[in-house]
């Protein structure tokens, strides 16, 4: 059998650490080949391929972005787009297809499975953690560890000048990072997307802040909205999955704090550092054992499944039920966070 392999979307800590468990699994259990496809559905549609054997990933364990190359390319917004894949995947003998992804590409290996026959196991990955029917993804302890890292840091250099200091973290729709990353860091305000704010509520935290003599950290999804606002878009562009593109929720945070309070404020935006650098041993850990379980559901032909993650087990669950809605932060969890603020 030959196998191909895609990574999509955003890159993630990680990704080489499932390629390398499917073929270092695939190779010496299994016997199988594998072909690796470029930058996500966009090398599936081109044809575009890389060897993958053990020797492709020897050493990428503790490789952050992925050997592959990866895009936020949607196949169904061209109209030749499934003819071109059922065709390159016949050119290359392909058999089976391994989508490691988020919401998007797993989305995508869904519809190919269940409405045209394609052959998919899925994988998922995103710092978002937003996938549904996983406890984790992995990626998302990586992006946390550093956002918590960076929020230490910046305790510091706040309280040297007595400043506001806004910290911009990922998280479209979810705000797990923030949620995660500032209950960790000791920040003084989270603000996520599933929770609309109160400018003058915030106000008030970052007051009561600086009445006893601490400089705060507010911590921002960059999909957080204020209560009759909208999201702060970049330029108004979409991906070809039709998202907005997201940018300056911080920013607008830091003028209204500095605006209402009059104290001095800054914004950091974390921003691309997230996806960065080497996975976490967690990270490491759950990315090969996802890696280890989804060769197996092609040796058992187990098509539209994906891997997730109960508890301490791997499972497996239809990639439709993963796909159909995201996974968002729940109230009580929000609740609990509030307990810091202000």
């Amino acid at each position: 059998m030959r196998v191909g392999v895609l990574t999509g979307g955003g890159d993630c800590p990680g990704l080489n650490a499932v390629m390398r468990a499917v073929v270092r699994k695939g190779v010496g259990r299994y016997g199988y080949d594998f072909t690796g496809f470029r930058d996500g559905w966009r090398g599936l549609l081109e044809g575009e391929t890389v060897r993958l054997d053990v020797a492709a990933v020897r050493g990428m364990l503790p490789r952050g972005g992925t050997l592959l190359g990866s895009s936020r390319t949607n196949p169904f917004s061209q109209d030749d787009g499934v003819r071109r894949i059922r065709e390159n995947l016949a050119k290359y003998e392909v058999d089976a297809l391994i989508a490691i992804g988020g919401e998007d590409t797993l989305g995508v290996a869904a519809r190919l499975t269940d409405e045209y026959g394609v052959r998919c196991v899925g994988v998922p990955k995103t710092i978002d953690n937003d996938l549904s029917a996983t406890d984790y993804t992995f990626g998302f302890n990586t992006a946390v560890t550093v956002a918590t890292e960076a929020i230490d840091r910046l305790h510091t250099t706040a309280e040297s000048h007595m400043r506001v200091l806004v910290v911009e973290v990922m998280g479209r729709h979810a705000g797990w990072i923030a949620l995660h990353s500032g209950l960790a860091g000791g920040a003084n305000c989270i603000l996520i997307p599933e929770q609309r704010f109160d400018v003058d509520e915030v106000c008030s935290w970052v007051t009561s802040r600086f009445r006893a003599s601490y400089a705060p950290i507010v911590v921002v999804a960059e999909g957080a909205m204020p209560k009759g606002g909208e999201m702060v878009l970049k330029d108004g562009s979409t991906d070809s999955f039709g998202h907005v593109r997201l940018s300056g929720v911080g920013e607008w945070l830091a003028k209204e704090i500095e605006s209402r309070t009059g104290k001095e404020a800054r914004t950091t935006v974390l921003g691309h550092v997230q996806r960065g650098g080497t996975p976490t041993a967690y990270d490491r850990w759950l990315a090969t054992r996802f890696g280890l379980h989804a060769i197996d559901a092609v040796r058992d032909e187990d098509w539209g499944s994906m891997v997730a993650l109960r508890g301490t087990d791997i499972v497996r669950v239809p990639l439709s039920q993963a796909t159909e809605k995201l996974k968002t932060v729940a109230p009580e969890l929000y609740e609990e966070a509030g307990v810091f603020f202000g």
